[in-house]
C-alpha cells in the first residue's frame, strides 16, 4: 500500500482529498501546517507528498517545505496542488524540485490519474523497455512506459505534465495541436498563459542539451506543432 502525505491548511479540502485517495487504496496522512508535517517526515518519509503553497500563517510555507524535502531526498515525488495559478508560482514550484504543479480546479479523477502515473513511472524505472512503448522521431526517443524523453541520447528532465505535452506533439508531427488538445492530452485545465509557460520551459530544457533545438513551433493564433529537426548547413 502506497503512503501519501497531504499538507493542506484548509480542513475540508484536506479531508476531501484524503477520502478520495483512501478509496483508491492509498494510505494517507494529513497535516495542516509545515511544522507538524516536518516533525512527521523527520521520523519517516511518505512515498509521495501533495503540498499546498500557503500554509496557515506562512504565505510560501509549501515552497519552504518542498526545498527541505528535496534536500533530504532527490527522488521523493512532490506535487503542488494549489489555488495559486500564476506563472511566477508555477515556475518557482517546479524550479525548487516539485515533480508537478497542479491547480485546485483539476478534477479528482485527473488528480488520482496523475498520482498513479507518478507511481507507475517510479515502478518501471528499472524494468526493461518494451519496443511498443517507444516513440522515435529523429534524435528524440519517448518511452511511454517509463515516461521518459531522450534528446540526442540525453535525458530531458520533464515533469509529468511536460512529458504528456511533448508526447501529444510528437505523436502527430507536423500537425498543429491547439491549447485545448494539449490540455486534454496532459489532463490539466489551465489558462492559455500557463500552457505558454509550460511550452517555454520545455524548450529551455531541450536547449540545455542542444542549443540549436527548434522542433517546437508556435503557430500564432492556433497552437503548437512538432517539426522535424532542420538539417545543419555546412560551410
Amino acid at each position: 500500500m502506497k503512503h501519501i502525505a497531504i499538507v493542506e491548511d484548509e480542513a475540508a479540502i484536506r479531508e476531501n482529498y484524503a477520502e478520495v485517495l483512501r478509496a483508491q487504496g492509498y494510505q494517507v496522512q494529513t497535516y495542516a501546517n509545515r511544522t507538524t508535517a516536518t516533525q512527521a517526515f523527520n521520523i519517516k518519509l511518505p512515498q509521495l507528498v501533495i503540498l499546498d503553497i500557503g500554509l496557515e500563517q506562512e504565505y510560501d510555507g509549501g515552497f519552504t517545505l518542498c526545498q527541505w524535502l528535496r534536500s533530504i531526498s532527490e527522488t521523493l515525488p512532490i506535487i503542488f496542488l494549489t489555488a495559486r495559478d500564476n506563472d511566477v508560482d508555477t515556475v518557482s514550484g517546479l524550479r525548487i524540485g516539485a515533480d508537478d504543479y497542479l491547480t485546485k480546479d483539476i478534477s479528482l479523477p485527473h488528480l488520482t490519474a496523475r498520482i498513479a502515473a507518478i507511481f507507475r513511472r517510479l515502478e518501471v524505472q528499472h524494468k526493461p523497455t518494451k519496443e511498443d512503448h517507444l516513440l522515435l522521431n529523429g534524435q528524440l526517443t519517448i518511452d511511454s512506459q517509463r515516461m521518459t524523453v531522450k534528446w540526442q541520447e540525453s535525458y530531458v528532465d520533464l515533469t509529468i505534465t511536460e512529458f504528456w505535452m511533448v508526447h501529444a506533439l510528437v505523436k502527430s508531427p507536423g500537425h498543429v495541436k491547439n491549447r485545448q488538445q494539449l490540455m486534454q492530452d496532459s489532463k490539466i485545465f489551465v489558462d492559455d498563459s500557463t500552457i505558454t509557460s509550460h511550452i517555454k520551459r520545455i524548450r529551455k530544457k531541450f536547449m540545455q542539451i542542444d542549443a540549436n533545438f527548434d522542433c517546437i513551433e508556435t503557430v500564432y493564433g492556433m497552437g503548437y506543432r512538432w517539426n522535424e529537426p532542420k538539417p545543419s548547413v555546412s560551410n
